[in-house]
């Protein structure tokens, strides 16, 4: 790209062409953050639930443990 053309180009396109991958990066790290939260809520849900049944049942197995 000439001089002359970036000065007929905005800033704003040329600063987000610029900084794309930081961005990118960014929204990278924070979808995985709710991705692992939404992943330990569920992990911790389902251990709630065997622990309650495993109160129910007798000889039921909660985690790699006999309740």
């Amino acid at each position: 790209m000439s001089l002359q053309q970036m000065q007929r180009t905005p800033w704003r396109l040329v600063s987000a062409a610029a900084q794309w991958h930081l961005t990118s990066q960014q929204q990278s790290r924070r979808n995985a953050l709710v991705a692992s939260t939404a992943l330990t809520e569920r992990r911790r849900e389902l251990l709630d639930v065997e622990e309650f049944l495993a109160d129910r049942v007798p000889g039921r197995r909660v985690a790699g443990r006999t309740a």
